[in-house]
């Protein structure tokens, strides 16, 4: 049975789940949500996740929302990304937690902020806010990347696919690989995987669609 994945291009939160799922050889396909124009708070996909959020993953009976999940998910479907010994498990939940907390979480309201909110309407003093926090995840992340291919030993897992969801993305909101060597290095490694897509190549939906 094919996985069904509920998403939308311009979401790194979906991409985290996207991601793995293109690079674990399971059967998927996406299904477009038109978040910008209220696709999530319909009562059918409320239905399906109470959150109102996006990503949602479908196989069969089983319903998941949340990022995370989905990867772990992932992991027991394939035995792929979860990491090799406990330590290194309990690694790969530290630094999704990170992005969780520290990266996606501040990436995304960014780049909504700078990007999708008319220019008259974005609050300049949250951006401001946003930019200094922001600074600070990307020298942790750099910093942890000195020396290494991938955040945790076992080599790529859902640490490297969590933390990379919104930086392949175009639209500005204060990050430059070019300013990070080690992040641009290992955005390379990922790059490098077989089967590795873009965002707006693997889920459909890109902000060109509505006239940006």
């Amino acid at each position: 049975m094919t996985i069904k994945l509920h998403c939308f291009g311009e979401s790194g939160n979906a991409y985290k789940a996207a991601l793995p799922l293109e690079l674990s050889g399971l059967d998927w396909q996406p299904v477009k949500i038109d978040f910008f124009n209220g696709g999530t708070k319909t009562e059918a996909y409320l239905g399906m996740n109470v959150m109102g959020e996006a990503p949602v993953l479908e196989d069969g009976e089983t319903v998941l929302s949340q990022s995370g999940v989905i990867q772990l998910y992932i992991t027991e479907k394939t035995g792929k990304f979860g990491g090799d010994t406990p330590e290194d498990r309990r690694e790969v939940l530290r630094w999704m937690f990170f992005d969780n907390h520290k990266m996606s979480s501040q990436c995304g309201t960014q780049r909504f902020l700078m990007n999708f909110v008319p220019e008259e309407k974005r609050p300049q003093e949250v951006i401001g806010f946003l930019a200094g926090r922001l600074k600070g995840a990307f020298r942790t992340l750099d910093s942890a990347l000195d020396g290494r291919d991938w955040l945790v030993d076992s080599g790529p897992t859902h640490a490297d696919f969590s933390n990379c969801g919104y930086l392949f993305y175009p639209e500005p909101f204060g990050f430059d690989r070019k300013d990070w060597p080690n992040i641009d290095r290992w955005l390379s490694n990922i790059e490098a995987l077989d089967g590795w897509k873009h965002p707006y190549d693997l889920m459909p939906g890109r902000p060109s669609d509505r006239g940006l």
